[in-house]
């Protein structure tokens, strides 16, 4: 377990004080160059010293001085620093993090797909007996010990909880302690980790405090519903300056997010990204959200058979919550610090159905597009590939769509191997491709692929001889190809495959 993690005081602080550095002019139009201090005002922005209307200042003078030649000394030093060569830059997978219905451990997480344990059960947390969907992939047990500050613990959103603990889950999955952190080039060090969703529950409680009044609102509730803010402030704990964002791409944020951090790493941006995604869907309003627009399995009696992709019994997808993020690291960066790596992550690729909101393209045109364009991208043939995460959520149109186009990328291979870790956890929306990159990885570093769950009246245009029956099934994977796909019509595939 990893050292209670320090309160972000430059984040807080930066809420309740104000850094006012600025030039002030003279008579003579001569700059001279001061930099001060106002801590006591306790409001979020200083008094302005300047008390001219913003127009009339002399362009540049606010903004010159000892300020302006720091913020410039980064950008100076790395103009002389020679680019790394692009093509030499191959990027691995050195830890992984996970907080999910099966597990907050990449391990266990993974052997209990391979045990064919699910996850999904009635919800708990809250009185959902109006609605006609009461199961979901809930979290059962977390606890932020060690990982969050109890002070933030209390105020975060959930989806940021879960993401920070993945994230530091993986930072020591994969040995960088406190002490080889602070070795590290912090620069060359970023976090890309989205969600799809955001602080719903953050969100949900201040417009119910707005209707007694605004001053019952949390103060924090617009930083903390944000889906950056969980990326940023994951790099205030860890002091990381490098690549900082968040993307948000509805069930496809994961992947959108892996691909872009190993694209840094790639460009010579990085040397080392946590990345990946979080969400925290589980609240009455996310719920009823799904529910008002069918997409949700009703099969409240028996759970554990309601996520059933590719059988005709299917009656849409079971929600899920969690987070799952993995460090990206430049190979010789890597072999450098003596790492222990679990696989390499050779491409992947993005494309748009502009077709539909909800619904895939008819013809799963984008998808593979998608597929084909990750193929290229990776530099791997279409031979290469025998395994296949799927995205298949258990949709009645997903599925097949998806299906489809797996056959038309790969139907000529018989070795090919193909299933769903949804049928186990249920759909964790942005954090989906997450927990599945990591199903993926560990696939190739045990040799053993899980089985799909409640396969038992396969659709007819299904090949059953493709697909992982219902116990795990050994499978020596050459190339792992994990797909994820969004409302909106957000396509995204990446591949992993064994260092060689």
């Amino acid at each position: 377990m990893a050292a209670a993690a320090p309160p972000l005081c430059t984040w807080l602080v930066a809420a309740c004080s104000h850094a006012d550095c600025g030039a002030e002019e003279h008579r003579t139009h001569q700059h001279r160059q001061t930099q001060c201090l106002d801590g006591g005002s306790g409001a979020m922005f200083g008094p302005r010293r300047d008390r001219r209307p913003i127009g009339a200042r002399r362009r540049g003078s606010a903004r010159s001085g000892v300020a302006m030649a720091v913020a410039l000394q980064p950008e100076r030093v790395i103009v002389e620093k020679k680019r790394p060569d692009v093509k030499q830059r191959r990027v691995v997978v050195t830890g992984m993090g996970v907080v999910t219905p099966l597990g907050h451990d990449p391990d266990e997480f993974y052997n209990n797909l391979l045990d064919g344990n699910s996850g999904i059960s009635e919800i708990e947390t809250f009185d959902c007996s109006m609605f006609p969907t009461r199961i979901a992939g809930e979290i059962k047990s977390f606890s932020t010990e060690g990982w969050v500050v109890p002070k933030l613990s209390k105020r975060m959103d959930k989806f940021m909880l879960y993401l920070i603990t993945a994230g530091k889950k993986a930072l020591e999955n994969g040995g960088l302690t406190e002490e080889v952190r602070d070795e590290l080039d912090k620069t060359r060090c970023g976090v890309l980790i989205g969600s799809a969703m955001g602080g719903m529950k953050v969100f949900n409680d201040a417009i119910e405090a707005l209707r007694v009044s605004y001053r019952k609102m949390n103060p924090f509730c617009v930083p903390f519903a944000t889906t950056n803010m969980g990326s940023a402030i994951l790099a205030m704990d860890l002091g990381w300056m490098g690549p900082n964002y968040s993307i948000s791409t509805a069930c496809a944020t994961s992947n959108f997010c892996i691909l872009n951090a190993a694209n840094h790493i790639r460009r010579g941006e990085a040397d080392v990204m946590l990345c990946g995604g979080s969400d925290a869907p589980l609240i009455p309003i996310g719920l009823g959200g799904f529910v008002a627009c069918r997409a949700l399995s009703q099969r409240n009696s028996d759970p554990t058979k309601a996520s059933r992709p590719w059988d005709m019994g299917r009656d849409g997808f079971v929600m899920g919550e969690g987070a799952g993020v993995l460090v990206l690291e430049e190979l010789e960066h890597a072999k450098q610090r003596g790492a222990t790596i679990y696989a390499e992550f050779l491409g992947g690729s993005f494309t748009c159905d502009a077709y539909h909101m909800t619904e895939p393209h008819p013809e799963g045109t984008g998808i593979t597009l998608c597929i084909e364009k990750a193929l290229a991208d990776s530099g791997v043939t279409r031979e290469e590939i025998n395994y296949v995460n799927a995205h298949a959520t258990s949709t009645q149109s997903g599925d097949l769509k998806e299906y489809e186009a797996i056959v038309r990328c790969f139907g000529q291979n018989p070795e090919l191997r193909v299933n769903s870790t949804k049928s186990m956890t249920g759909h964790l929306i942005g954090a989906a491709g997450g927990i599945e990159a990591v199903a993926s990885i560990q696939a190739i570093r045990t040799g053993w692929v899980h089985p799909n769950l409640n396969l038992e009246n396969p659709e007819e245009i299904v090949d059953v001889g493709m697909l992982v029956g219902s116990k795990k099934e050994r499978c020596e994977v050459k190339v792992a190809l994990s797909n994820s796909f969004g409302f909106g019509g957000h396509n995204s595939s990446i591949l992993f495959a064994p260092l060689k």
